[in-house]
């Protein structure tokens, strides 16, 4: 083996054992793609394949960008593959049409397709690790892409070099060096074209800005990576801090949304916070894609935001301040169904999780609160009651106010929430309302002196 040659592989086998990459026997699917970087990477991989009693396979996306290139990218690739006695296979995707139904940029897109790809070959070959060819370069560049962006230490660390059974063997290995290796080794690869075309950032950078900062540091590679490899270890560490903080925090968890105790949130320091809350953010399906700027409003409705303030962020995200908790949600905003409320009886509301309970009484201890309990002249009610959402226009008479008020105007004033208003229950006689559930009577059917049957009404919530 030439001295070229043998270095780079020392190297792959440095990283690999520095970060437990691998385990003598694994299933490895590699992620080829026909440049040099990933031919490079199957090569390595290959040499290894005895040493380390690999099985290997490898998989090639196409994602439908560059017809005319694809399929010698994909005969380049088979081709490679046979002579290695390497299985592979070609799956492929439709990024454009999928970017456009999903409002992403290409780029974007094409990731998520691609790593739905790789899951599904990835459990077809029973595999133990997937192999990617980023190298050295490629984190210089991922650099500058998240400095230029804002990004904060744990975006300026870089692309992980094992990120769950993600591993990248190459990745403190120069572009330099994996050219002079196959050019040793006399392994053919190809250039995919859209690497030169100077549109994308990352192209830009490679092309334009990384060979100006080799001008003042030639170890510019180097330097960049000691950085990263700084910020990665600050990383874990804070990672420790905010895994056991989250765990004290959380109050109530879906899918779909994270409840979080308030008062520790409001003492915490601004640096822990930040980090809190994105870890909130990611570990909850339906908050994910909330951007920094979004974190930045949070921290400023923990620190001067009232109970019963709000953030409505984009894609249907609202985060509000309770007394106790902070609550982070995609949920549907509630509105209720009409039930029939028959007495004596119960209306189940399914919807919004709560139960009105009437039943009409010749005597009563008490009036109750007039929120969840209140008491009613069943004569002026009636008994053909029904439980409803507001609708447009809805008036009634607030007891104790003496005058008509707009529902909405009530609703302002009571500061009930925009997006609680559909789930307040409303119980109505004919088009009348009778009592504002958990808010307040009617003043039309109160009860007086002339009272003879009473109806009772209660309200409490099941979820």
């Amino acid at each position: 083996m030439d001295q070229k040659q043998n270095r780079l592989l020392e190297k792959a086998k440095a990283t690999i054992a520095k970060y437990s990459m691998l385990a003598r026997g694994e299933t490895v699917l590699v992620g080829l793609s026909g440049g040099p970087d990933s031919v490079c990477l199957l090569h390595v991989l290959n040499l290894l394949r005895e040493e380390l009693n690999l099985r290997l396979h490898a998989l090639y996306v196409d994602h439908g960008l560059r017809p005319e290139e694809t399929p010698a990218e994909v005969a380049f690739s088979e081709n490679l593959c046979e002579g290695l006695t390497i299985p592979f296979v070609a799956k492929a995707v439709e990024v454009k049409s999928y970017a456009q139904e999903q409002a992403m940029n290409i780029q974007e897109a094409a990731r998520e397709l691609r790593y739905r790809v790789f899951d599904a070959v990835f459990a077809e070959t029973g595999s133990d690790r997937l192999a990617l060819g980023h190298n050295a370069d490629d984190q210089i560049e991922t650099f500058f892409m998240r400095f230029l962006r804002g990004a904060g230490p744990k975006g300026l660390s870089g692309i992980p070099p094992v990120r769950a059974r993600i591993i990248r063997p190459l990745i403190e290995i120069e572009r330099r060096e994996i050219q002079e290796f196959l050019d040793e080794l006399g392994a053919g690869y190809l250039i995919d074209s859209s690497n030169l075309k100077e549109k994308y950032l990352r192209n830009r950078l490679r092309l334009l800005v990384v060979p100006e900062l080799r001008k003042t540091n030639p170890n510019i590679t180097g330097t960049v990576a000691r950085t990263m490899d700084i910020l990665r270890e600050e990383e874990k560490y804070f990672d420790l801090i905010v895994t056991k903080t989250l765990m004290k925090l959380i109050c109530k968890k879906t899918d779909l949304r994270i409840d979080l105790f308030l008062m520790p949130l409001e003492a915490m320091d601004t640096v822990i916070l930040r980090r809190v809350l994105r870890r909130a953010v990611d570990e909850t399906k339906g908050l994910r894609g909330m951007a920094f700027l979004h974190i930045e409003e949070i921290i400023g409705l923990i620190r001067r935001g009232r109970p019963g303030d709000r953030l409505h962020l984009p894609k249907g995200l609202r985060v509000i301040k309770n007394y106790s908790t902070l609550e982070m949600t995609s949920e549907s905003l509630v509105r209720m169904g009409t039930v029939v409320l028959r007495l004596p009886g119960e209306a189940v509301l399914r919807d919004v999780g709560a139960v009105i309970t009437g039943s009409i009484e010749d005597e009563v201890e008490g009036y109750g609160d007039g929120k969840t309990r209140a008491v009613f002249d069943a004569d002026k009610t009636g008994t053909g009651l029904t439980v409803r959402a507001r609708e447009r226009g809805d008036l009634f008479y607030p007891l104790g106010l003496g005058k008509r008020k707009k529902l909405q105007d009530f609703f302002v004033d009571e500061k009930v929430p925009r997006d609680e208003r559909d789930a307040v229950a409303l119980v109505v006689s004919g088009s009348d309302i009778v009592w504002v559930a958990g808010y307040r009577g009617d003043d039309r059917f109160k009860v007086t002196g002339e009272t003879k049957n009473f109806l009772k009404l209660e309200y409490r919530k099941t979820r």
